[in-house]
């Protein structure tokens, strides 16, 4: 794994730190590694969507 460095908001933060004291997550960086990877699979769940509403497009 590599080491990233963030500049988050204070609120943000907490509400991480919220997520990780209810025992949703062991940590913020595993808080924060779901995150990102909810955000990568939308993102490619709305990209599929698209290239399916644009059969022609397709390679």
């Amino acid at each position: 794994m590599e080491r990233v460095t963030l500049r988050i908001p204070k609120q943000q933060i907490e509400a991480v730190e919220q997520l990780v004291e209810t025992g949703e997550f062991p940590n913020r960086s595993e808080a924060i590694r779901s995150a990102v990877r909810d955000m990568i699979n939308e993102e490619n769940a709305e990209r599929q969507r698209r290239e399916n509403k644009r059969p022609w497009a397709r390679a």
